[in-house]
């Protein structure tokens, strides 16, 4: 297999167009799996990379951190998966580890297979989002990007701890909030607030939202007051859209000695120091492959099949982009112009090459 090619979507320099080219199919490493990737979801980072050149270090270089397809090649001392398994996996910035190509490798104690119930395209929105969510919320408290250091639900000691205690989610129709108001859930907190627009409200609530405040009535200086009619404390805020508009009322809305998670460069507190209320707020980085990562990424990846296999985490909606690798470019650019709401764009690699 490795001696064969493969077509991947290139990015040949620092912000230089995608262009499609070919690659060597890699060989699995010890530990390593080789996948066929049937399914790629995309991201906005993925215009980051290919505008700024960020996370990438050699060139050309291959975006894609969400990838869903069957596994083709075990490389040395990899259990508990074998070959034509289906499944899921985040990809890394490394180009044989990017998913807009044909073939990627990935570690095998983080991919988890997919219950027949759902489709590639279906899993391939699962890894980048959730992982996001996941690590914001349960991740290490006190770390340069960690979590607010939450019981993990899919325990038996985790599930429902939190009953009787709000939270906000900020961003609930989108990927990373949808996966964040899941959690949620299944962590027990209730009410579980959310804004998202009134096109998207069901959306949230079939995520586990309980109350949804459209954003388009309700501006960010006048959330605080909107969620106060709700619950008068909140000691638990995810903030996915992470604007300083949005990070400053997030803020105001937490509770003393709550916490407080951000997907962008927090603008408000002091990452790693606690406010004079005692309130907290992380720095969430969701790459699972990330070595500071592995001490949950590995923990929640034994875990992710039975948690979608029994609804308890339900793929996000998506969007099919006719054309294989070719249709990505413009998706990313419809990402990097904010013009995608309520789902998540995903591409066949397979198709028209």
């Amino acid at each position: 297999m490795s001696s064969a090619s493969q077509k991947a979507l290139l990015i040949p320099s620092k912000g230089a167009n995608f262009e499609i080219g070919t690659r060597a199919i890699p060989k699995p490493g010890h530990g390593q799996v080789l996948v066929k990737v049937h399914a790629a979801a995309l991201n906005p980072v993925d215009k980051y990379i290919q505008k700024a050149g960020v996370f990438v270090d050699e060139f050309p270089a291959v975006a894609g951190n969400d990838g869903a397809g069957t596994i083709e090649e075990l490389g040395e001392g990899v259990t508990g998966v074998q070959k034509g398994d289906r499944v899921l996996l985040q990809g890394l910035w490394v180009p044989d580890r990017g998913t807009f190509q044909q073939y990627v490798l990935g570690d095998a104690v983080r991919v988890a297979k997919i219950p027949s119930k759902y489709s590639f395209d279906e899993a391939a929105t699962v890894p980048l989002t959730f992982a996001t969510a996941a690590i914001g919320l349960y991740g290490k408290k006190g770390a340069a990007r960690g979590g607010a250091g939450l019981a993990r639900p899919w325990t038996a000691s985790g599930r429902d701890k939190y009953k009787g205690n709000a939270a906000l989610i900020v961003g609930g129709s989108s990927s990373v909030g949808r996966y964040a108001i899941q959690l949620a859930k299944l962590s027990g907190f209730g009410p579980i607030i959310t804004t998202a627009s009134s096109r998207n409200a069901e959306y949230a609530k079939s995520a586990g939202a309980t109350h949804v405040i459209d954003y388009h009535t309700t501006s960010y200086a006048d959330l605080p007051a909107a969620v106060a009619k709700i619950a008068p404390s909140v000691p638990l805020v995810y903030d996915a859209i992470a604007s300083p508009e949005a990070q400053e009322a997030s803020w105001k809305i937490l509770a003393p000695k709550g916490s407080l998670i951000t997907t962008l460069e927090p603008s408000v507190g002091k990452l790693g120091e606690e406010a004079e209320d005692g309130k907290t707020v992380h720095f969430v980085f969701g790459s699972s492959n990330s070595p500071e990562n592995y001490y949950i990424s590995n923990d929640f990846y034994d875990h992710l099949t039975s948690l979608l296999d029994t609804g308890a985490i339900k793929p996000n909606r998506f969007e099919k982009l006719p054309g294989g690798l070719a249709a990505i470019p413009a998706g990313v650019e419809r990402l990097g112009q904010g013009k995608v709401s309520g789902v998540k764009l995903v591409a066949n690699p397979q198709e028209g090459l």
